[in-house]
């Protein structure tokens, strides 16, 4: 049975299972209110598009262009008045104009701004995870545990982890501590025209040299050596301060480090070098080499939260923070949502998000790196840039729930539109919708 039938198999089974269950826990001694009284199904969707001319494949100079479409199951079973446990699965299915271009000379004119046709334009991801959560006689501890695994094409990941949180001063104060772990692995899969001069290759005498003509330099003769790690591992840890400050503001304050170990670069993307002469296959300049990055890399981001409850119509949601590594980058986000109920049944969410950074220290443009150095990217997501985020949703809650075929009840349905823009030039839109059922 493939990966992604065992996914919807262990969905339906789930539903299934959920819907035909009896109620667990319940007695004829005292009445203690449950974590969750009844098991939720949450049915996710997004459709994402994206454009510019920076693709990092193509050394920071093509095409960007790329579609994904997105769904999620989630299901959240109450198994007992403490406890509960939430499975998540899920499929992604995107179609890459700059991936495509791993192998660029597959078919017709070789352009960084036209895709190929290859296999590597389009790929599945696919994701499952549990969370098992436990909370106190009392509801002032909670501790939950997690396990996940995804897959692709190229790249596979196991991750684990657990939090632990404590609440105060009947509940005003909370405060939070997380740990994740997520072991990575690569299949290393390298730009087309550098493969036959990796170790075994047949360098010039390649079929792809012998049946295209070099313009530019023809003698093309990368100096390129193979990576020798395929794993990525990485361990973050996180705590939280949650204090309600009055009966209209509540603050939250964060923290977060994450260590990230082996292999951090991209095997396919390519780097060009200002110092060696340019060589072409039609419209496609061959590689210099790929994207060399330190094998380590330390993180932190400190922000905050501040929420103001304005009347029972509006509320202001706001948020800011402060990310540096030790890669060169820095950065500032800052976002506002304003929930605006308009009827008992409907609110809209206006949102907007502006985030700033300052690039890396291996970062250049195309075509703008030395080979005398250590570590390149043309990655532009590792660039100097600002960007904007403008969003606008809309929820509809169910406040008195009907049941209805298989016992499920609608509880709210949500649907949102986010459109991001950066100064580099990339844009993209995300259209993502949400359903949520009750199981009586």
């Amino acid at each position: 049975m493939s990966f992604h039938k065992l996914i919807l198999f262990i969905g339906l089974f789930m539903v299934f299972g959920i819907c035909h269950a009896q109620n667990p826990g319940q007695s004829d001694g005292d009445y203690k209110k449950r974590v969750l009284e009844t098991a939720e199904i949450d049915i996710l969707a997004s459709y994402y598009s994206q454009d510019g001319q920076n693709a990092a494949v193509t050394g920071g100079l093509g095409t960007e262009e790329l579609t994904d479409i997105t769904g999620t199951l989630v299901i959240a079973i109450p198994l007992s008045d403490d406890d509960v446990l939430t499975v998540d699965a899920g499929i992604s299915a995107y179609t890459s104009a700059s991936s495509s271009n791993i192998n660029p000379f597959d078919k017709g004119f070789a352009d960084p701004f036209i895709a190929a046709s290859g296999a590597s334009r389009d790929d599945t991801w696919y994701n499952i995870s549990g969370n098992y959560s436990h909370s106190s006689e009392d509801r002032n501890s909670i501790w939950t545990a997690n396990l996940s695994y995804s897959t692709e094409y190229d790249y596979t990941s196991l991750g684990f982890g657990g939090s632990y949180t404590r609440l105060f001063n009947e509940k005003n104060t909370e405060l939070g501590f997380r740990g994740n772990v997520f072991l990575d692995k690569w299949t290393l899969i390298y730009p087309y025209e550098l493969r036959p001069f990796a170790p075994g290759g047949r360098g010039l005498n390649d079929f792809l040299f012998i049946e295209n003509t070099i313009t530019g330099n023809p003698d093309y003769n990368p100096s390129f050596t193979v990576l020798t790690d395929e794993n990525r591992n990485s361990y973050s840890f996180g705590v939280g301060l949650s204090q309600i400050l009055s009966k209209n503001i509540q603050g939250t304050f964060l923290a977060d480090l994450v260590l990230q170990q082996g292999l951090l670069s991209t095997p396919f993307q390519r780097v060009y070098f200002s110092d060696v002469a340019d060589s072409f296959i039609d419209n496609f300049h061959l590689a210099d080499d790929i994207e060399r990055l330190p094998y380590s890399r330390f993180k932190v981001a400190l922000g905050g939260r501040l929420n103001f409850f304005i009347n029972e119509y509006l509320v202001v949601r706001s948020y800011y923070r402060y990310y540096f590594d030790d890669w060169g980058i820095n950065s500032n986000t800052l976002s506002i949502e304003v929930p605006v109920k308009i009827a008992e049944k409907f609110t809209l969410y206006p949102s907007y998000r502006f985030y700033n950074q300052k690039a890396a220290d291996y970062f250049a443009p195309y075509n703008e790196h030395l080979s005398s150095s250590q570590f390149y990217t043309s990655d532009y997501d590792l660039s100097d840039y600002n960007a904007n985020q403008y969003g606008f949703g809309i929820s509809y809650t169910n406040i008195i729930m009907k049941q209805h075929k298989l016992k499920l009840g609608l509880k709210s349905i949500d649907l949102k539109y986010n459109y991001y823009k950066r100064n580099t030039g990339l844009s993209a839109g995300i259209i993502t919708a949400g359903f949520k059922f009750v199981v009586d």
